[in-house]
């Protein structure tokens, strides 16, 4: 994200801000961001008198606004880092007198995760006017992958389209998560290289045959043959492949392919643009159009939501995982 890298540049060139207030849905950027902060604005020897983490359930704004009033201890400033600040939600307007008129030598970072900030309160205006103001949004799914690819080639690293994906299938948007199992690839793997599903499955224990991903493309295909071997690996790891996650994306692709059905304009941009789906992924969804017309989507829409009911056991106590999936193949084709 541009705004991400300008931020960290600047700091990195020492152009620092009073207050950094960091805010919204996805934590990945919140963190990415207070960490750089909380590693390169002081030097080691500076951070023990002049470097405080605080955490929103257990201070109150005039406690952060009491430490950073404070003046640094022999360096040039001090910063203070308030984790987990949505916690304050309900007094964090009470900020604002400060980031008015907030101590020159301290950097002050906010991290105010899940939630946003009002654009019509005092305190957003006095932030934009002061500080710097940043919103990390969470990413749509189908832009996950080329989130993937950019930050495995700005450590040196490729991944093929298929590989991304699958770990997008596994782990969902979660931008935390998905960096964490990339440092485990990039750590076992020599740079330069390109990540393959083979490589997935071998160092993260995501298989490249038998996942959600594939299952669904078989689906698509009415290739019965293939999705009974996949549920029928499923039937056999449901620790690895719960029920609710299947359910949930073949939910996610027939509600799709209901829009797709109810389109006037079929071309493959315009389908990747109302769908919010990758272009890669247009054929699969003209491929199942044609084996499944609009009435029978209606249909399979309905049964996945009675499976997703009995899944939570509500009427189906004794009912098995196994028994469940091959209940929805069988009402599926």
């Amino acid at each position: 994200m541009d705004e991400v890298r300008e931020i960290v540049k600047n700091v990195k060139n020492g152009t620092l801000k009073p207050v950094y207030f960091l805010f919204g849905e996805e934590p990945y950027y919140i963190d990415a961001i207070s960490s750089y902060i909380e590693k390169n604005v002081l030097a080691e020897e500076e951070k023990g008198f002049n470097q405080m983490v605080l955490y929103g359930k257990d201070v109150t704004i005039d406690d952060i606004v009491g430490n950073a009033k404070r003046y640094p201890m022999m360096a040039e400033r001090q910063v203070v880092i308030v984790k987990e600040a949505q916690h304050l939600s309900r007094t964090i307007e009470q900020l604002t007198d400060y980031v008015n008129n907030p101590q020159p030598t301290t950097v002050l970072v906010i991290c105010y995760k899940y939630k946003k900030l009002d654009k019509r309160k005092k305190l957003y205006k006095a932030v934009k006017a002061n500080g710097v103001l940043f919103e990390s949004k969470k990413l749509y799914e189908n832009q996950v992958s080329e989130w993937i690819r950019k930050n495995l080639q700005g450590k040196g690293y490729g991944i093929s389209h298929k590989a991304a994906i699958l770990l997008t299938e596994f782990l969902g948007t979660d931008l935390s998560r998905i960096n964490n199992e990339l440092e485990k690839l990039q750590f076992v793997l020599p740079p330069k290289s390109e990540i393959t599903p083979a490589d997935i499955e071998t160092h993260i224990g995501i298989s490249k045959d038998y996942n959600n991903f594939e299952l669904k493309k078989a689906i698509g295909e009415r290739n019965v043959v293939k999705a009974t071997r996949i549920i029928n690996y499923f039937s056999q790891n449901p620790k690895d492949n719960p029920l609710v996650l299947t359910v949930s994306l073949l939910h996610t692709f027939f509600a799709q392919l209901l829009q797709y059905h109810g389109l006037r304009d079929h071309s493959p941009k315009s389908v990747a643009s109302t769908l919010k789906i990758s272009p890669f992924f247009v054929n699969e969804y003209q491929t199942a159009a044609k084996n499944y017309p609009m009435k029978k989507v209606s249909a399979i829409v309905a049964h996945l939501r009675e499976i997703d009911v009995k899944g939570k056991g509500v009427g189906a106590n004794s009912i098995t995982q196994a028994d469940l999936l091959k209940e929805l193949l069988v009402k599926i084709f």
